[in-house]
């Protein structure tokens, strides 16, 4: 609803211009998508995939789900019209609505939405900094400040077979004290045990193995590199070993931004690195990859709290007509002006003294009054809402006032 709908494009349209910044296209994926693309690209063990997914059979048998996230369907997507077999990166962002069975959390909803973006086809750890720089870019476009990254790696498919037997190792003995969650991840998905938020698990989970001991060398030497590059771009952030994501696809870099004005479970977007996420999919090529999502909810929510007047809803200019000659003077009068950039009002209203009531509830900062005279004379009454000071204005010096001039 307006004015809050209001915020919810001034982000888009911040996200869109920087997407365009950096060269990335837009991709539109369907909502409904089968049910096996996110079993096997998100992971049959996660918790949206066990437990969050609104999955229906269809009627030719067939079943289908709403989709939780976007990366998978991306990569399908690539698959599907053989960007896998073209070189170079490819740059693909997508804004849209997803669809996932959560607890009710303060700005987390059952359909709710995401602003987010793949670069396809590199394993650079430069695409990485990249991918953080424009999250930030985007955040600071929006007003927004007084945000943390987070920084880990998860390693690769060499590296992280060896450091998940130690860490099954350790769970066989503290796993019996943890919630009924990390127990049954300390089964199926223990590396998801380290991400857990109960406050009581917390001294148990620190003692657990760190993942940073246990990189190999290539994944330590990117690291080491994407940290390098975040530092000379001067971007801020904590490297918390714990911080593993929600997803089976992700290897080595992984990041997340919070904000404080979130309470506890404070995340405003998450992403990281998938390399073997298209081969899982069924490409035949490689295709390395690293992404990010935006809670849209969450953002808009910070937005609001931190920025009450981050959108401004009230027209430019309220046009008040006297008499029907003069009205249909003003509609052509509005059209014009509304197409050089300006937003404005047109009163329906026959009456000033409604007419003039109308114009202030509006919270226009001028009202343009117009009569006979005025329409003779193509001159007009610009009044000032505020300080009430009245002057008389050509429709030339309006256009150049309220439409090119506010430099749109």
């Amino acid at each position: 609803m307006p004015p809050s709908s209001g915020v919810w494009n001034r982000v888009e349209e911040v996200a869109r211009r920087v997407f365009r910044a950096y060269n990335y296209q837009e991709i539109r994926t369907p909502i409904l998508e089968h049910t096996a693309l996110f079993a096997r690209g998100v992971g049959e063990e996660t918790d949206i995939v066990s437990k969050e997914m609104y999955t229906f059979e269809d009627r030719d048998g067939s079943s289908l789900t709403l989709r939780p996230e976007a990366t998978a369907s991306v990569i399908r997507a690539y698959i599907e019209h053989r960007l896998d077999q073209t070189p170079g990166l490819k740059k693909l962002y997508y804004i849209g609505p997803m669809f996932r069975r959560e607890r009710p959390q303060k700005g987390r909803y059952r359909q709710f939405f995401q602003i987010g973006a793949e670069a396809i086809g590199a394993t650079s750890p430069a695409v990485d900094a990249e991918v953080i720089e424009m999250v930030f870019e985007i955040l600071r476009g929006c007003g927004l400040h007084g945000f943390q990254l987070i920084l880990n790696s998860v390693g690769c498919p060499n590296c992280r077979p060896p450091f998940l037997d130690k860490l099954r190792g350790a769970l066989n003995t503290v796993a019996p004290n943890l919630c009924s969650d990390c127990r049954r991840r300390a089964e199926t998905n223990p590396l998801r045990v380290l991400d857990c938020k109960i406050a009581e698990d917390q001294a148990l989970i620190d003692g657990l193995p760190s993942i940073l001991d246990h990189l190999c060398a290539e994944c330590a030497d990117h690291f080491h590199t994407v940290r390098t590059y975040l530092a000379e771009r001067e971007i801020e952030f904590e490297v918390r070993p714990r911080l593993v994501r929600g997803l089976d696809y992700y290897t080595r870099t992984t990041f997340e931004i919070v904000h404080t004005s979130l309470g506890a479970q404070n995340s405003v977007l998450g992403g990281g690195r998938y390399d073997g996420l298209a081969e899982a999919l069924g490409s035949k090529v490689a295709a390395p990859g690293i992404g990010f999502s935006i809670g849209e909810d969450r953002l808009v929510m910070t937005v609001e709290e931190s920025q009450p007047d981050a959108v401004r809803t009230a027209p430019d200019l309220f046009i008040v007509p006297l008499g029907e000659p003069a009205f249909r003077h003003c509609s052509l009068l509005a059209r014009d002006l509304r197409r050089s950039g300006a937003a404005v009002e047109l009163a329906f209203e026959s009456r000033l003294k409604r007419a003039m009531e109308l114009a202030n509830k509006s919270g226009a900062p001028y009202a343009l009054l117009v009569g006979e005279d005025e329409v003779a004379a193509r001159r007009y009454t610009l009044k000032d809402m505020a300080s009430g000071e009245q002057r008389s204005v050509a429709a030339v010096e309006l256009t150049e006032r309220f439409g090119y001039a506010r430099n749109i």
